[in-house]
């Protein structure tokens, strides 16, 4: 079946996705634009960034109510328009490489029994089975900004630890998280860049670290928001500890915008920080940190944890600070 037109994504010329949603938010507030949309007002923010497309359904919404008209040099393209073209230049390498797709896989299996008896059974493979060292760090407040980095856009599999970042906006911030991964653990970081999302992966594969991560620090295997993860104890029993830790948790999973508002036909505007998580274990956690050195911080709705005053925002910078010039930059201009 044809995929409905209200599903498929708008795509911009450059730049112009940004200045659209900013003439958006001159006449709503951001609150109401993700009430209108049904979405999150993350989801509105990574418009603003530039990070996701938006769908079509939204963008008629939000042009009706602000009555804003919808620019005439986009283009739409199905939700899934990339699988396609992916999914062809594949069959078409290994079709150019083999003369064929898929081949046979009796034949592949009567090779391999072929190989298996002449030669490999005979060799030793001392990489089978062996897994590689890894240096273990003391309990420390650069281990704690990782463990926050790994709560944040991290994910941990049996054998491998991954963060994921925006490729352009986080491009220095990622070196940050090799450097660190590196001095503390010893171990080399594989990137890998996806051009359809605008993001890089950065991966770790070693199961020592993932064993010590799960059996030394408190981490767990698998879905984050299904297991409701909340910051070990180790960390939030320790002041440092848990600054460093909610200081990795928001240069990965946080967000500095800019809040603005209209009174009497004139235009007000200043900073606002948001952590945005689904395990609510850790929006508390969040939450009680900023509350443990004098900031008064907001939960906003399930998910958020705001910093809405320009004196909180400044003691925030000059407590916790960060690491990521993503958001000194949204912060200071």
């Amino acid at each position: 079946m044809a995929e409905s037109i209200n599903s498929k994504r708008v795509f911009f010329p450059k730049g112009k996705q940004n200045k659209l949603i900013n003439r958006i938010l001159l006449k709503i507030t951001l609150k109401d634009a993700a009430k209108i949309c049904n979405l999150s007002e993350r989801t509105i923010r990574d418009w603003y960034r530039e990070k996701f497309s938006m769908d079509i359904e939204s963008l008629r919404k939000l042009s009706k109510k602000t009555d804003i008209s919808i620019p005439s040099n986009i283009k739409l393209k199905n939700r899934y328009w990339y699988v396609h073209s992916g999914s062809s230049a594949g069959g078409k390498a290994v079709l150019k490489k083999y003369g064929r797709i898929g081949g046979n896989p009796e034949y592949r299996k009567k090779k391999w029994r072929e190989w298996w008896e002449k030669e490999g059974k005979f060799n030793y493979y001392p990489f089978i089975g062996v897994t590689k060292p890894i240096s273990k760090p003391r309990y420390s407040q650069d281990l704690a900004e990782f463990i926050g980095i790994v709560l944040g856009d991290g994910g941990i599999t049996q054998y491998q630890v991954t963060f994921t970042l925006h490729s352009e906006d986080d491009k220095e911030y990622g070196k940050f998280v090799i450097h660190l991964t590196k001095k503390l653990f010893n171990v080399p970081v594989s990137i890998y860049l996806n051009k359809k999302y605008s993001a890089t992966n950065y991966v770790v594969s070693r199961k020592e670290l993932v064993e010590f991560l799960t059996k030394k620090i408190g981490l767990k295997i698998g879905n984050k928001i299904s297991q409701q993860i909340d910051i070990p104890l180790w960390i939030k029993n320790n002041k440092n500890y848990s600054i460093a830790c909610l200081r990795g948790l928001i240069d990965t999973d946080g967000c500095v915008f800019t809040h603005r508002y209209k009174v009497n036909n004139k235009i007000y505007s200043y900073k606002k920080l948001s952590f945005t998580s689904l395990s609510k274990p850790l929006l508390l956690s969040a939450h009680k940190i900023l509350k443990d050195i004098r900031l008064s911080p907001r939960l906003a709705g399930k998910k958020d944890v705001r910093l809405d005053s320009i004196k909180d925002m400044k003691r925030y910078f000059q407590l916790i600070g960060s690491h990521n010039p993503k958001h000194l930059k949204r912060y200071l201009n």
